[in-house]
């Protein structure tokens, strides 16, 4: 077998987990708060990162990093996972699934325009044509169809929604910074920031015991979102020739999502939800084809 074909394969199954993530999400959200679900979540998460550099004997690397960078590990983990996936979840907690997952592919270019400002990139034709489409597709989502009535179904869970892409962004720039391996920074980042979450968990109440469809819904996010899909990325990064015979793969995920979501969860797929999706996924794709 050829490395570009297990490159593919690794990046095809990376997609499908990622595409199943918003239906994890909301049908986990069902039966726990969103702070339950981070708390348990990231754990897991953080054990199984910590085991897979425990057998690759990359465990001690892990720590010598949090010590020599102990402010850009903080920043890191207060990014990922504390603050960004608190955020997310309270998004899906509030809006539909369908809506929330679309609005959460525009970090891509939410990272273009603060990389102008805190990278000092240039902002392209490329850049300002795809935000007005891709914006335009979000008050589409946010107004279920009629954008022009500015009569948002849940404003709040919107602005949430759009501001988890701020993170998202925020934490690939900073993340920019890290000369570490990627699963070593990662799991570094998980350490710290679970250990955030743990004690705004103390502070803020404690939480509760999952039932058994919550411990199966926290398990399957901490394991492939937080976890071993972005290895498996990686895995396919490495293999590829070209990273762009990979990268367009990842805009087959949102649409796929929106069969799980129909399926699993439940919601009826609004027309305008496809409309709008198609401009954010087509915005994109002029933003990286143009440049």
């Amino acid at each position: 077998m050829s490395k570009q074909i297990s490159a593919y394969k690794y990046a095809l199954v990376s997609v499908f987990f990622w595409s199943t993530v918003a239906t994890a999400f909301k049908i986990t959200l069902r039966h726990i708060t969103p702070i339950e679900l981070l708390f348990y979540s990231s754990w897991v998460s953080l054990i199984l990162l910590g085991g897979i550099l425990l057998y690759k004997k990359k465990l001690k690397e892990a720590f010598l990093y949090i010590v020599k960078s102990p402010l850009l590990v903080s920043v890191l983990g207060g990014i990922n996972p504390f603050i960004y996936y608190l955020v997310l979840f309270k998004a899906y907690d509030l809006l539909p699934a369908q809506e929330t997952q679309a609005i959460n592919y525009t970090w891509a270019l939410m990272l273009a325009y603060l990389g102008v400002i805190f990278l000092k990139h240039k902002l392209t034709k490329a850049d300002i044509l795809a935000g007005f489409i891709c914006y335009f597709g979000v008050l589409i989502i946010a107004t279920k169809g009629d954008p022009f009535s500015l009569n948002f179904s849940d404003l709040y869970g919107v602005i949430l929604a759009l501001f988890s892409t701020v993170l998202w962004a925020f934490y690939w720039i900073f993340n920019r910074s890290s000369k570490v391996d990627a699963v070593v920074g990662l799991f570094a980042n998980f350490l710290v920031g679970t250990t955030f979450i743990s004690i705004y968990v103390a502070f803020s109440g404690g939480v509760n015991l999952p039932n058994i469809e919550a411990t199966i819904g926290v398990f399957y996010i901490g394991l492939f979102e937080m976890g071993i899909t972005f290895i498996f990325w990686l895995k396919a990064v490495n293999l590829t020739s070209s990273i762009s015979k990979i990268s367009n793969l990842i805009f087959l995920s949102p649409f796929l999502s929106l069969v799980f979501i129909h399926f699993f969860v439940g919601e009826e797929i609004l027309f305008s939800t496809i409309v709008a999706l198609f401009l954010i996924i087509g915005g994109l794709i002029i933003q990286q084809k143009w440049k």
